[in-house]
């Protein structure tokens, strides 16, 4: 089974992110950057899948010379190979835009199931899985909390908030998963050092035959118009008990509106 898996490098979520005020764009060169958390549950899908029916698992990303460090770690957790698709004209792409590319992309590869994290920390629109299966032609099944291939039949557990749905379709299909599907493998020491000898093709988008100028921050659909800091945490409110503490207390409770 040929699976391939979607994966973006975002900016770490838990350290400092900012935006270039410059085309209000997200600042990468400088961040912590790292896998999207949900791909990385993705990519043990993959795996899990591959070691239960054989097969090969593609590592295909979007992004800047510094998505490297990303596809490597995804290669180091077991994945065979990697795609990763660099041109200085994507920066400030729309998720539709993107989607063409990683579309373009996916035509160059063999694949029965395509795996990718249900939302991105950076962007968090969580439109890819929908919009590609729509440029594809191809079934997509989303948010899954469980997955399960038989034959040319893949089926899912599509979470929600009162239990889940069970879905189904037949192969190619593309799968995005929730952080509920399973817990991601360490790399290890042996899969570290495999991973700087497994094969990482770089494409243009004159490789995929894209007209730079239909992409990028120029042409997007969507752009961040302005934007400011958080504002600096504010002194708290005091309240002294002077028989009527309670009194005051659900005023200011009530003048914030949280009762």
């Amino acid at each position: 089974m040929d699976i391939v898996v979607l994966v973006k490098q975002v900016p770490d979520s838990g350290g400092q992110r900012a935006l270039d005020p410059a085309d209000n764009t997200v600042v990468r060169a400088t961040a912590d950057n790292v896998i999207n958390e949900m791909d990385e549950y993705a990519i043990e899908e993959a795996l899990t899948v591959k070691e239960a029916h054989g097969g090969e698992v593609t590592i295909l990303t979007v992004g800047p010379d510094t998505a490297t460090d990303a596809i490597r770690k995804a290669l180091s957790m077991g994945a065979d190979r990697a795609v990763h698709v660099s041109d200085p004209a994507i920066h400030g792409a729309c998720a539709p835009q993107t989607s063409a590319i990683i579309a373009a992309a996916l035509s160059r590869l063999d694949y029965d199931l395509v795996l990718c994290g249900a939302e991105s920390t950076d962007g968090q629109v969580s439109v890819m899985p929908a919009l590609l299966s729509e440029r594809l032609g191809i079934p997509h099944l989303s948010g899954a909390r469980k997955l399960t291939v038989e034959g040319s039949t893949a089926r899912v557990e599509r979470q929600t908030d009162g239990g889940y749905w069970l879905l189904e379709a037949q192969l190619p299909a593309i799968v995005s998963t929730w952080d509920t599907i399973n817990e991601p493998r360490y790399p290890s020491f042996k899969g570290i050092m495999a991973a700087k000898k497994k094969p990482v093709q770089t494409l243009t988008l004159a490789d995929l035959g894209i007209d730079s100028a239909t992409v990028g921050l120029a042409t997007a659909t969507s752009r961040v118009v302005d934007f400011a800091g958080r504002p600096p945490k504010g002194a708290g409110v005091k309240v002294s008990d002077e028989g009527d503490g309670a009194e005051k207390l659900v005023g200011f409770l009530a003048e914030q509106k949280l009762v």
